[in-house]
């Protein structure tokens, strides 16, 4: 193989140059080939969507009473690298088919007991941030995740969430999933939002502990609606109901133990560089 595509070579440089030669110096000159320079590697891209909303969920944890507030949300879709390396996909409106590992990210509202009478003599608790890690898998109709994140702020503990999806497309720009959430707390995060100290303890609310594990379980239904390549709408609506300790809490039991939660608002895809 090596000896015949080293023939072919001689044949195709034989071949170029007899015109060459037989036109002179002088022609040789004025036909002189240009080599292309080669292609500049492919700049990186960087595409992601974000949503911005209204919400209404409960005032804080096992309450009975809603609040409305802002909604904001955040989603990767697609990064690709000078060295050719892609991530996601560039079509910001299809399914992340397969195995995909990402962020995950909660923001946890403060809880400031002056503003209830029931939680009269319990400490205040401050925002708290959730950051961690998501792993993914996906199809066309289906859709399954699992996530862990650490808090800062208003609780230090641990927490981890998983969930699942079927995903239904009634028309090709209207998006449909639904289906069921359990989250799950530690320790530290469950006595933070749940639990009681003896010196928060009252006739009302008296000195609770918990243990940590499963917090609640429910099931969300969402909508997405692409108004045009870079404009759509986004919204769900979630149920869930406190579990074990959490649902003992005297917290829960003065108030629901069945939370919702609704939100809705305007995405726009953004595209950086590429």
């Amino acid at each position: 193989m090596i000896a015949r595509i080293a023939s072919t070579t001689s044949l195709l440089i034989a071949t170029a140059t007899a015109p060459l030669l037989a036109a002179g110096p002088t022609d040789m000159a004025d036909d002189a080939v240009m080599i292309a320079p080669a292609p500049a590697p492919a700049a990186p891209r960087f595409v992601f969507t974000l949503r911005g909303g209204v919400s209404m969920d409960p005032e804080y944890f096992g309450s009975e009473d809603y609040e409305v507030g802002p909604d904001v949300g955040f989603r990767f879709n697609y990064l690709s690298l000078r060295n050719g390396r892609e991530f996601g996909n560039p079509d910001p409106w299809a399914e992340n088919l397969g195995f995909g590992v990402g962020g995950s990210f909660r923001f946890v509202g403060e809880r400031d007991s002056g503003d209830f009478d029931e939680l009269a003599g319990l400490d205040d608790i401050d925002p708290a941030v959730e950051l961690g890690v998501s792993l993914n898998y996906g199809t066309e109709n289906f859709n399954t995740f699992a996530a862990v994140r650490r808090g800062f702020g208003g609780h230090e503990g641990w927490v981890g969430e998983i969930g699942a999806d079927a995903v239904m497309r009634p028309t090709d720009r209207l998006r449909l999933s639904l289906g069921p959430r359990v989250f799950f707390g530690d320790e530290e995060y469950s006595n933070t939002y749940f639990g009681i100290t003896a010196d928060e303890a009252s006739a009302a609310l008296p000195t609770y502990e918990l243990d940590g594990g499963l917090v609640s379980a429910g099931v969300e239904f969402g909508a997405r609606y692409q108004i045009n390549d870079v404009w759509g709408l986004e919204g769900a609506v979630t149920w869930e109901k406190f579990q074990n300790d959490a649902a003992d809490s005297p917290i829960v039991e003065q108030g629901d133990d069945e939370q919702w939660g609704v939100r809705f608002g305007v995405t726009r895809v953004f595209s950086i560089g590429g």
